[in-house]
């Protein structure tokens, strides 16, 4: 009983030991429980669809020996007197420890996310996948730099100067390369809003094609003449981009004149027909058909009418239909198309 009574470091020897047999428990404890809590949460994940499960059993993978070491070393410490020099450094390495933990599930939290978003773009956009790469790296690089500022805050070291050089160091550096930032951030507004992806045909301006590739900097397109038209990413967001591939359903005019010389009771009937012609054909929707304008040389109708598929080839193939029927229907009643014509009146006057 003497020898445990016996005074180190300013604890009896019974408080040592039994500081060190809490520190054994408590460290066992949480290995255990860690990887208890590891094995069933991994287990709920794969029988769920919801990925907050997931993202759980990624970060305590991350959680480390070593906080799991200091964690126990700070209950232990609850039961004996340390020096107050022992005990700011033994406090000022938990919480290192914790900053250093954090830092680790920041990130093992920023990885899943990536990982689920180029698992679930390669099906859709497979060239996304560098740019998402990128931005884990940035943000990850954010979490890291934090977490080192925070680090030396804690150790007494003054920050306000590195963030200010920080600060205007990167000031310098974006007026440096604005232009490969402006296209980097309209490549990550790009992959992230998906106004188009690989495959899509879009028109920018003038110029039309399909997306081929979308890239840090540039996104490539295939024009119909075959050639390929490189967009800056920057300059293709500040333009009207219009998307066909997403093009739900197809609305088409055409306009035809007959003679004016047609009766007003055939002139009557063209609606009809018109009508009776679209309303046959498959994947069409009639919208109006209507005796538009008087023109220089004909009556001019107006036709409106949607093909319920955005199919180009499907669309030329009923139209084409629709002007052959028009064109058989006019033959039989009689109703003459018009085409241009000038009449000139000459009058002989005798002087």
């Amino acid at each position: 009983m003497e020898l445990l009574n016996q005074v180190y470091f300013g604890n009896t020897l019974q408080s040592w030991l039994v500081a060190s047999g809490i520190l054994a428990a408590v460290f066992t404890f949480l290995i255990l429980a860690q990887k208890i809590v590891v094995s069933r949460l991994s287990k709920l994940a794969a029988a769920t669809d919801n990925q907050l499960d997931d993202l759980l059993v990624c970060m305590l993978r991350q959680t480390k020996f070593l906080v799991l070491l200091a964690t126990s070393f700070f209950a232990a410490s609850n039961y004996v007197v340390l020096k107050p020099s022992l005990e700011h450094i033994l406090s000022k390495a938990i919480v290192l420890i914790i900053i250093f933990q954090a830092g680790l599930w920041a990130g093992a939290a920023i990885s899943f996310w990536l990982d689920r978003e180029v698992e679930k773009r390669k099906k859709e956009d497979a060239s996304s996948t560098p740019t998402l790469g990128l931005l884990g790296f940035v943000a990850r690089l954010i979490v890291w730099v934090m977490a080192i500022l925070l680090m030396l805050d804690n150790l007494g070291v003054n920050i306000t100067g590195l963030v200010a050089g920080l600060g205007i160091g990167g000031v310098a550096v974006a007026l440096a390369v604005q232009n490969i930032l402006g296209d980097l951030l309209a490549s990550l507004s790009i992959v992230l809003d998906k106004p188009f992806v690989i495959g899509d045909f879009i028109v920018v301006d003038s110029l039309a094609g399909s997306v081929e590739h979308i890239g840090l900097k540039t996104t490539r397109i295939r024009s119909l003449s075959g050639e390929q038209l490189i967009f800056a990413n920057n300059d293709l967001l500040k333009s009207r981009i219009r998307n066909y591939k997403r093009m739900e359903e197809r609305r088409a005019v055409f306009s035809f004149g007959v003679v004016y010389s047609s009766p007003p009771e055939k002139l009557k009937i063209i609606k009809d027909i018109v009508r009776e012609i679209i309303e046959r054909q498959p994947h069409t929707r009639f919208d109006r058909a209507h005796f538009k304008d008087y023109g220089d040389s004909a009556l001019n109708f107006e036709v409106v009418y949607y093909v319920t598929r955005p199919d180009m080839l499907l669309y030329m193939d009923i139209q084409e239909i629709i002007n052959l029927e028009i064109l058989e229907r006019f033959s039989q009643e009689g109703i003459e198309f018009a085409y241009p014509t000038r009449t000139i009146q000459i009058q002989n006057s005798q002087t």
